[in-house]
């Protein structure tokens, strides 16, 4: 049962209050992490907060996310009764104050009495100070013990991603990718050029790949080399497809699905001939936006992919709708938000994203298949019905020496395969998989 809303109100509402409200839509509505967090800006009250409560109302909301199944865990071990019904707000306070308690640098008092205060402005939620109060103090006196027996595979991932790891990546890699989603990401960054020196003057690490990688940035925006359009944001793994694709100066590069646009300025930057579909106007927008900043240029259409008609291509990439569950760590409502009804759908419809792709590229050209996800059906699987029923298609296998010399990239098949736990030592990845077939001629 969605928690009630009747206190939301209130003009007194801070950090924490907004982030209980952001915590309630996505766990309960099912809304995206994201578009929550950006619909905030339309609200007064939140832009009156400082930058820094602003951040406390994001961090909150992610890492309540991030440990989600930890922590509602946790809460059932220590109400017996379970969660009271009809109790307004009660489970997103309860579920924001154990995130702060347990992983953000906030003071335990500060998290328990701003969860009462919250709970005695809401008609239904007063009436459990006192339960809410004695479950809170008691999570902070047992901290340490609690965050030494979080199991992460077992509870605080979906009992159906869990088995499904399980089974196609084995027991030990299942675990290390749970674990990999409780962190939170670095800031990695793709440059146009000079990687080494914007590694140096950003005070960030060079990681084999060519990704520059901040262990924390605060404002984007702020950071140098913004302005200049010199880089852009994108995970280390979002940027190897594009590598693999080698655009060469004057080819003509679909890149199908292109929003937000990171792809579309790696393929852009290197003298291609770029056009850009997506089907979403708004996230075209976006992509519009960034090539701008960047000083890049692309042939931009809003189409859906599936119908898109242009003359034959020299390459393409197809970054196709996926169940996203390889971006875990950076977007923890994946988790929570996407089922196997999701993951069966999308299968098709990146089935029939294929198949077009196939018919836009020229006879001798090369198609680079990507997903961000961990299942295999929309990865080998996808492939490996793809080749099946096209005569015409070659891989063209994925080396060890085209992602930095990383050899756990890399399949027995010759896929680009990147997991969560990959590149452990220096703050992981994202989960990707990618593809390169070429057309017979």
């Amino acid at each position: 049962m969605m928690p009630d809303q009747s206190a939301h109100a209130t003009p007194s509402r801070d950090a924490r209050d907004f982030a209980v409200e952001v915590i309630r839509d996505v766990v309960w509505r099912r809304l995206a992490l994201d578009e929550r967090l950006e619909r905030l800006s339309g609200d007064a009250a939140y832009r009156a907060l400082s930058p820094s409560d602003r951040g406390l109302t994001r961090a909150i909301a992610t890492v309540s996310l991030r440990w989600l199944g930890a922590i509602r865990h946790l809460l059932a071990s220590r109400m017996k009764q379970g969660m009271p019904s009809n109790a307004g707000p009660l489970e997103p306070v309860l579920i924001s104050a154990v995130a702060q308690i347990l992983v953000l640098d906030v003071p335990d008092y500060a998290a328990v009495d701003t969860a009462i205060a919250c709970l005695r402005r809401d008609r239904r939620g007063e009436r459990y100070t006192g339960l809410a109060n004695a479950v809170l103090r008691g999570i902070a006196r047992e901290r340490a013990a609690i965050l030494a027996e979080i199991d992460p595979l077992n509870v605080n991932t979906p009992a159906w991603l869990a088995e499904r790891w399980r089974s196609a990546y084995g027991e030990d890699t299942a675990r290390a990718l749970a674990a990999a989603h409780m962190a939170e990401p670095p800031l990695d960054l793709s440059v146009r050029s000079d990687p080494a020196g914007w590694a140096t003057r950003l005070g960030a690490v060079l990681l084999p790949t060519g990704t520059v990688r901040l262990a924390g940035a605060g404002s984007v925006t702020a950071l140098p080399g913004f302005e200049e359009g010199a880089w852009w944001v994108q995970d280390c793994a979002a940027a190897l497809p594009a590598r693999l694709l080698a655009a060469q100066p004057g080819e003509r590069v679909l890149d199908l699905c292109a929003a937000p646009g990171g792809k579309t300025a790696q393929i852009a930057a290197t003298g291609a001939q770029v056009v850009a579909v997506d089907r979403s106007a708004p996230r075209m927008g976006r992509l519009k936006e960034n090539l701008a900043r960047l000083a890049l240029s692309a042939e931009c259409h809003v189409a859906a992919a599936e119908t898109f008609s242009a003359p034959p291509f020299d390459r393409v990439l197809l970054d196709a709708p996926c169940s996203a569950t390889g971006t875990i760590r950076r977007h923890p409502d994946v988790a929570w938000n996407k089922t196997l009804a999701d993951v069966v759908t999308l299968t098709d419809l990146q089935r029939r994203l294929l198949d077009r792709a196939w018919i836009l590229l020229r006879p001798g050209g090369t198609l680079v298949y990507a997903t961000c996800s961990l299942e295999p059906e929309e990865g080998e699987r996808q492939i490996a019905t793809f080749r099946a029923r096209m005569p015409d298609a070659r891989l063209l296998p994925v080396t060890a020496d085209e992602v930095g010399g990383l050899a756990e990239l890399v399949s027995a098949e010759g896929y680009l395969r990147t997991l969560p736990c990959h590149i452990a030592g220096q703050g992981g990845c994202d989960g990707f998989f990618a593809a390169r077939l070429m057309k017979s001629a």
